[in-house]
């Protein structure tokens, strides 16, 4: 599965155009970093890392993962290397090391096994966001993969015993993506 997924991201960050841009962090994501007990940053399916570019800029040290080799080349590119780290994994079976983040990002990505092998690498009062799209009868997105959306405040799900929820949004996508969808947010701290 690695090889085709790589492929595939590949193939669509070299065909998309602007996908690779730098952006805006999320909005959770800028609102809760001050928060993280330390400097130790995790960015997973980091894309063209305007997490991880944040992050960094916020003094974190950041190890940016992700599948895809363009996304990573891109993202060398406009990085400090000293404060990023990047580090080309495949997300299906990308195990993190235990209790080693103040902070993890994982969004525009939906992989629910990953989220929580994710838990487990965040130390005690480490902040973790988490945003991807959720099904809605209004996304422009014919060909979604119903596996890779949440359902209905699913994310509060997927953080029960052991987190404390410091945020959750409902909300339509940036105006820069290319299809409107409707996504859901979270921030969350492990007690």
């Amino acid at each position: 599965m690695a090889q085709k997924d790589k492929v595939k991201w590949d193939k669509k960050y070299t065909e998309m155009e602007g996908l690779l841009d730098r952006r805006p962090p999320s909005e959770l994501v800028s609102a809760h970093a001050a928060e993280a007990p330390g400097r130790k940053a995790l960015d997973l399916a980091c894309g063209g890392g305007r997490h991880s570019l944040y992050l960094a800029d916020e003094g974190f040290a950041v190890d940016a993962v992700d599948i895809s080799t363009v996304a990573l080349a891109a993202l060398r590119e406009k990085a400090d290397l000293a404060h990023i780290n990047l580090i080309e994994a495949d997300l299906d079976t990308f195990v993190p090391d235990a209790e080693t983040y103040d902070m993890i990002v994982k969004t525009n990505f939906l992989d629910r096994d990953l989220i929580t092998r994710a838990k487990a690498a965040l130390k005690p009062g480490g902040i973790m966001v988490v945003e991807t799209y959720m099904a809605d009868a209004g996304n422009e997105k014919p060909d979604s993969n119903p596996d890779f959306l949440l359902q209905k405040e699913e994310l509060k799900s997927l953080f029960g015993e052991g987190f404390s929820v410091l945020e959750y949004r409902e909300f339509w996508n940036e105006p820069h993506e290319k299809y409107r969808m409707r996504k859901q947010a979270i921030a969350v701290r492990k007690d």
